[in-house]
Parts: C-alpha cells; sequence; structure tokens
C-alpha cells in the first residue's frame, strides 16, 4: 500500500476534521475531492462512514461556530472579509442575504451547497441576530446533508469498483494521484473563471473620480445602490441622487431606466460584483451606457466624497421587498 495512502487511513479521521475546519474558516482548499475519497474507502471498509460524517460535521461545526460568534460581533466587516479570502468572491455575499431574507434559519440547510456561501452564511446568521441554538441546529443539518451527499456519491463509485477487483486495487494504489489531479483541476476551473469575470469587470467599470466629475458638472446621471439592507444598516448613506434597488427590483423595472444618460451601478462586494453582474445583465435587456463603480461604496467613501443621509422610510421600504 503506497504511504500517502496509509497515512491518510491512519489519520483519516483527524484529517478530514482539520481540512473540512480549514477549508469552513476561509483557506481555499475544497473539502468536496476529500470527501468523495473518503467515501469510497468507505467501501471497503477501510474507514467507518459514521465516523467520517461525524469528524465533517464536527470540524465545519466548528469554523462554522467561530464565524458565527465573529458576525455577532463585527457585523458586515467579517462577512466582507470572509467574502475577500473565499474561492469565489466574485459571486460577493449578495445571494446568501437574499437567502436569509427570504427563509431565515432554514437558509442554512442548502448554504453548503451553493459556491462561496457555505462559509458566509455563518457570520451573516450572527450578523442578523440568529439565536444561536437555532444555528446549531440548522447549521448542523446543512452539514450533515452536505457531507452525506459527497461521501455516498463516494461510496457509491467504491461500490461499483467491488464488483472489479482489479481496478478496485488499481483505485487504492492511486487515490492519491487521483485526489491531487481532481484538486488541481478544481484550482484551475476556478482560476480560469474568476480570470475571465474580472476581465469583463475592468473593462467596464467606472473609476470614482470620474463618477465624482460628472457629479460636479451636473450631468445627468440614474446612480442605482445595490447593497443589501444589512449593508448600510451601519451607515446609513449613500451617493448623491442614487436610487436604492435590489438586483431583482431593477432587472424588473429595466424598461424605466432611462438610455439618455450613463447608469452607475455599486454595490459593496469585492471586486463590485454585484455591479458587474448587473450591469452585464442590463446590457442585455437593451441598457447600453451602463458601468460598474469601481471599489463601489467603500471607496467612494474612503476617498471623501459627498454622501447623504437615506431616508428611513425609503430604507424600510427596500427591506421590507
Amino acid at each position: 500500500m503506497p504511504i500517502a495512502i496509509e497515512f491518510f487511513l491512519h489519520y483519516a479521521y483527524w484529517i478530514l476534521f482539520l481540512w473540512v475546519m480549514v477549508e469552513q474558516l476561509g483557506a481555499p482548499i475544497p473539502s468536496v475531492p476529500l470527501l468523495l475519497t473518503a467515501g469510497t474507502l468507505t467501501a471497503t471498509h477501510q474507514l467507518s462512514l459514521a465516523y467520517v460524517l461525524i469528524s465533517v460535521v464536527l470540524g465545519s461545526l466548528v469554523s462554522d461556530s467561530v464565524w458565527y460568534l465573529m458576525g455577532k460581533k463585527y457585523g458586515g466587516t467579517v462577512v466582507k472579509l470572509l467574502c475577500r479570502l473565499s474561492m469565489e468572491r466574485a459571486s460577493c455575499v449578495r445571494r446568501t442575504e437574499n437567502y436569509f431574507t427570504k427563509h431565515g434559519a432554514g437558509a442554512l440547510v442548502l448554504a453548503k451547497f451553493v459556491p462561496g456561501l457555505g462559509s458566509v452564511a455563518a457570520p451573516i446568521a450572527g450578523q442578523t441576530g440568529m439565536k444561536y441554538r437555532f444555528f446549531a441546529v440548522f447549521d448542523t443539518a446543512g452539514i450533515l446533508l452536505w457531507a452525506v451527499t459527497a461521501t455516498l456519491c463516494g461510496r457509491f463509485f467504491g461500490d461499483v469498483l467491488k464488483k472489479n477487483p482489479n481496478a478496485l486495487a488499481w483505485v487504492e494504489h492511486s487515490a492519491f494521484f487521483l485526489f491531487v489531479v481532481l484538486l488541481l483541476g478544481f484550482f484551475i476551473w476556478r482560476f480560469l473563471r474568476q480570470r475571465a469575470f474580472l476581465r469583463e469587470i475592468r473593462m467596464a467599470r467606472l473609476e470614482p473620480d470620474e463618477l465624482k466629475q460628472m457629479l460636479d458638472r451636473e450631468q445627468p446621471l440614474y446612480i442605482v445602490d445595490l447593497r443589501h439592507p444589512l449593508d448600510y444598516l451601519p451607515d446609513p448613506r449613500t451617493l448623491p441622487g442614487a436610487v436604492l434597488l435590489s438586483p431583482d427590483t431593477l432587472v424588473e423595472q429595466a424598461d424605466a431606466i432611462p438610455r439618455d444618460r450613463d447608469v452607475v451601478l455599486f454595490c459593496t462586494c469585492p471586486s463590485e460584483a454585484t455591479a458587474a453582474k448587473m450591469a452585464l445583465t442590463i446590457r442585455k435587456l437593451g441598457v447600453y451606457r451602463v458601468r460598474p463603480l469601481r471599489g463601489g461604496y467603500d471607496e467612494w467613501k474612503r476617498l471623501g466624497y459627498p454622501l447623504v443621509e437615506i431616508p428611513p422610510q425609503a430604507a424600510a421600504v427596500i427591506e421590507v421587498g
């Protein structure tokens, strides 16, 4: 038996616990290839399925609890930090925030299945003030569902191989190599996807100083604040003349967007992800003069450019919507 496989089998449960915990803490090391490998080895009874699941659940629950407490104490700052560390930082936290707005604690059950949301869900749960006992129950259910799905996929593969002893023996001796290839393929796919998306953003985004000059010249603009209500609760201000719209509402009202002026979109997501995605979306609907603001709200604020208070009634309307 290869040394790598022998080492893994000897320390498998600790490796699973630590690997999943570190990934959920924000390190870009995907756990699914490891869970598939562990599931395959349970088919030959070299690993216990029950202990594999317990290791994964405990590792993920520990890291999720840490992020829950950090989110409860520091709010949106922690969410943005974790979003930047995530391999899916381009997807931003918008989808997770919408999950909680619509489904509450139940969003935790499926969060692990959505790339980029598994880690961000925990601090958002803390930020929204969810009771820890409810968080722990729903988060554990979500972790278990995710772990069972991935592990049983590997187990099914192992059961198929058991019918061909030669193939099973080859896989057992090549398992480490296959795991490395799968992991490298995962990183390459994410890297290429990220580069393509960022290339689109760089080609379209608007510099803050350019927008400031437009405002100083009183140039007609249509500025859209795409932030989630959780983002502007700690600082209820926005850019002068900006309208508050959710991405869904912006698409629904695409026909009402003026075509005779520049449309500027901004958010607080890393790499202006939500603004860039919505710019691409409404371009397909016929709004061509649209650009995301580089750095979004945070960069505009950092540069000391003018901000105006958001009327409480406007914030309430957006939150309800």
